[in-house]
């Protein structure tokens, strides 16, 4: 059974322009100040800015090296920079992907859909396919192409050899870098087709290992659907791969607000950028507008603690620009970071709340949680209760721009309403929307539009950002011992309740990039 607690009422819009004079210093006050229709309204900018692109290669995009992006950028710093921040534009350089041509010439001749995955090198191979351990029957159970055992020499003897290698097991980085070690000259990793959502065309992050280590290849690497896979995977197939790959600069947005405590810096990010289909406006307008709202209506609050907000390029191709960031820093600076939250698509269409699980109550992390990153989870855990709304872990993966910052043992955790994974019947009945259908049905698609979104859950999280950002901008206790003071004329919320208000059991998942 669901319990409410009482909660400052978030409901209740200050009068008139209070919000752009006062300090917002109070849950009440910066809770009714950031408004659904606040966070809508940099929503149908980012949809604006798509929609006005006319970038030369991928025009209706947000994605990392075209003008969409640039124009993003602007937007997002120019508000900043009126609001009163320390605004810095980070450069970050970021590799841009011309349009990929994947095309059988035998047994049957076919043109399939494609794309590039970050970190693959360009060239054009016309060769034959070689198949690496695929399974196309039964579960379509694969590691394929996941140990360097699965590719045959005796198969890689050509000088235009093309790699077929199926998704599962490992992540795109491995099955790539097994491949070009192997002596193949281009890879085509297609979808698994063990699950409806896993049947279309993907592409994804080929740029690093399992074991989090960068690789950038020398060939060219694209994707393919399972049914266009499995069409490669005939006898006698030779096929064309074709990739073109430049490298351009971005800016990741760094936006500060001076605290008393100069050395306690509390941080959020979410990332800029939108993939090439489209413009991105749930994956990750949603994080990218809640936290510029959040940071415009705190911009008066005068914080304990240091307050800093980061807009990443480049996640898309595999979190560069936040590594780019992170990696940039001296030891002296990351010290300064008390902890991040990450905020990558919380306003799916058909999702559910999400906390990342840092303290592995249901997923065994496969990374290593920084010491104070449960104290974050638990103050997400604990206001979801207070309001009577339910929620789920999601694991603990690393798989989106925390990963730098746990990776350099900095406190993280985040909110995720999901991707690509299909709701079930469980979560249907827990938290509405459709069973069988992907929490986010216009995924990496040209769909993810303005009307992508649940509002419903914007508002909620959004609130919650505010809400998280605004406790630990006042006091760090509970994450890493730096005292600090209670939110004025408030009353903290209650002790995490455990089980209490949680649906525990169901697949969370995470990102995917296995």
């Amino acid at each position: 059974m669901l319990v409410a607690l009482a909660l400052p009422t978030a409901a209740i819009a200050a009068p008139g322009n209070a919000c752009a004079h006062q300090a917002n210093n109070t849950y009440d006050k910066l809770l009714s100040c950031v408004t659904p229709e606040g966070v809508q309204k940099h929503l149908q900018a980012f949809q604006q800015i798509a929609d006005d692109s006319d970038d030369p290669v991928y025009p209706g995009s947000r994605a990392a090296g075209t003008d969409g992006y640039a124009d993003s950028v602007e937007y997002v710093a120019g508000l900043l920079r009126k609001a009163g921040y320390t605004v810095t534009l980070d450069p970050v350089p970021v590799s841009f992907s011309f349009p990929a041509e994947l095309r059988q010439l035998t047994p049957t001749a076919a043109t399939y859909e494609t794309g590039v995955f970050s970190g693959s090198g360009s060239g054009t191979v016309t060769g034959p396919v070689v198949p690496v351990d695929v399974n196309l029957t039964g579960t379509r159970a694969s590691t394929s192409g996941c140990e360097a055992s699965d590719f045959d020499p005796a198969l890689f003897t050509g000088a235009n050899d093309i790699a077929l290698i199926q998704r599962g097991g490992c992540n795109f980085g491995d099955k790539a870098f097994f491949a070009e070690e192997a002596g193949a000259e281009a890879v085509v990793i297609f979808n698994q087709g063990n699950t409806p959502d896993r049947e279309p065309l993907f592409v994804g992050d080929g740029s690093t290992r399992s074991d989090g280590t960068p690789v950038t290849h020398g060939i060219p690497v694209v994707g393919a659907s399972f049914a266009d896979g499995a069409a490669l995977a005939r006898p006698g197939s030779t096929a064309v791969v074709r990739t073109v790959v430049e490298t351009r600069t971005d800016y990741n947005v760094i936006a500060e607000l001076p605290g008393k405590n100069r050395d306690n810096v509390v941080m959020a990010g979410a990332h800029l950028d939108s993939v090439i289909e489209g413009p991105g406006i749930n994956d990750n307008g949603s994080g990218s507008a809640a936290i510029l709202e959040t940071a415009l209506q705190m911009a008066k609050s005068k914080p304990e603690n240091t307050v800093r907000f980061g807009w990443w390029a480049g996640e898309e191709q595999g979190l560069v620009g936040s590594t780019d960031y992170v990696n940039g820093l001296t030891p002296a600076e990351r010290d300064r970071i008390a902890l991040y939250m990450n905020y990558d698509m919380v306003g799916s269409p058909n999702g559910i709340f999400m906390v990342y699980d840092a303290d592995q109550s249901t997923f065994e992390a496969p990374v290593v949680v920084p010491p104070g990153s449960a104290a974050i989870e638990d103050l997400y855990e604990s206001y979801y209760t207070s309001i009577g709304r339910p929620y789920d872990d999601t694991e603990f993966s690393g798989r989106s721009d925390y990963q730098a910052f746990i990776e350099n043992g900095i406190p993280s955790s985040g909110l995720f309403t999901g991707a690509e994974e299909v709701k079930t019947a469980e979560q249907q009945a827990i938290w509405g929307g459709t069973a069988g259908e992907s929490f986010d049905p216009n995924y990496h698609q040209a769909g993810d539009d303005i009307g992508n979104l649940d509002l419903r859950a914007l508002d909620v999280n959004s609130d919650l950002i505010a809400y998280a950002m605004l406790t630990f901008a006042n006091s760090t206790q509970s994450v890493n011992g730096v005292p600090g003071k209670k939110v004025p004329g408030s009353t903290p919320l209650p002790a995490p309740a455990g089980p209490q208000g949680t649906f525990a059991g169901s697949d969370g998942g995470g990102r995917e990039s296995a």
